[in-house]
């Protein structure tokens, strides 16, 4: 019997208990998409420059072998 009480007990309980309030989920989301800027803003910017450095290389093999 204790077992059913706790059973109705649990399943009647509000979702809102378990999510948190929409302005904490705003603050959470607004962090996020601001460090995956900055990931993908360092990552496009060491992107550019290995893709510079490697054209560079590459200019310079071909400016070597055709002397």
């Amino acid at each position: 019997m204790l077992d059913l009480f706790f059973a109705m007990a649990l399943s009647a309980a509000p979702l809102t208990l378990y999510l948190p309030p929409v302005r904490s989920l705003n603050l959470f989301v607004e962090t996020m998409e601001f460090f995956v800027r900055e990931i993908t803003g360092l990552h496009a910017h060491r992107a550019a420059l290995l893709l510079r450095v490697g054209f560079r290389r590459i200019i310079s093999f071909l400016f070597q072998s055709s002397r």
